[in-house]
């Protein structure tokens, strides 16, 4: 079932992390936190709408790296009832596809629900000083191929934090798949 997250909660401070990556090592938010802002990722190998634009995150992540925003991906989905979401098979995805931003395993859900994460692809874009400023889309896309001419709007909008500190006011929600909540127990 698709869902959509809600706009962006412009200044929101997100909640420090320490999460194992798929290259073995472990990550905390500030890790991850580039000179010119930071976008985080909430994605995961199974879902239609995040294979449909993955060759994109990674076009665009290796763009916005290169403008000094620092890039991360989280899959925080319930392995048990969605195996493909595994962390053995995230580090295979991560070394296949050659991610060039950390692949981090939330296992126990606790960054996805302090951030109130909620789909896949979900994106979090943070200026230098850590508030948040995009909480958009990636593009006009959602699970389909890219239209003529789609505005990149995940890149301008972090390309503007980088250049000035400040997202776009007017902001499309992301769009796909609920993230895979495990089961109360």
């Amino acid at each position: 079932m698709a869902v959509s997250p809600p706009v962006c909660d412009f200044g929101w401070r997100a909640p420090d992390f320490r999460l194992p990556a798929t290259d073995g090592k472990t990550y905390s938010l500030t890790d991850i936190a580039g000179p010119k802002g930071t976008l985080v990722m909430f994605i995961c190998n199974h879902c239609p709408y995040v294979i449909a634009v993955l060759d994109r995150i990674e076009r665009d992540a290796r763009d916005l790296q290169a403008r000094g925003i620092g890039v991360a991906a989280i899959c925080a989905n319930d392995p048990v009832t969605y195996p493909q979401d595994s962390f053995a098979n995230m580090a295979a995805l991560a070394r296949d596809r050659a991610f060039p931003f950390p692949y981090l395993h939330d296992a126990d859900q606790s960054v996805a629900r302090s951030w109130n994460a909620a789909c896949t692809p979900d994106f979090f874009g943070f200026n230098a000083a850590g508030a948040l400023q995009y909480r958009g889309r990636l593009d006009a896309s959602g699970r389909n191929p890219a239209p003529e001419g789609a505005r990149r709007e995940l890149f301008e909008a972090m390309r503007q934090v980088a250049d000035t500190g400040q997202g776009p006011a007017d902001q499309v929600p992301s769009m796909g798949c609920s993230i895979k909540w495990k089961d109360p127990a």
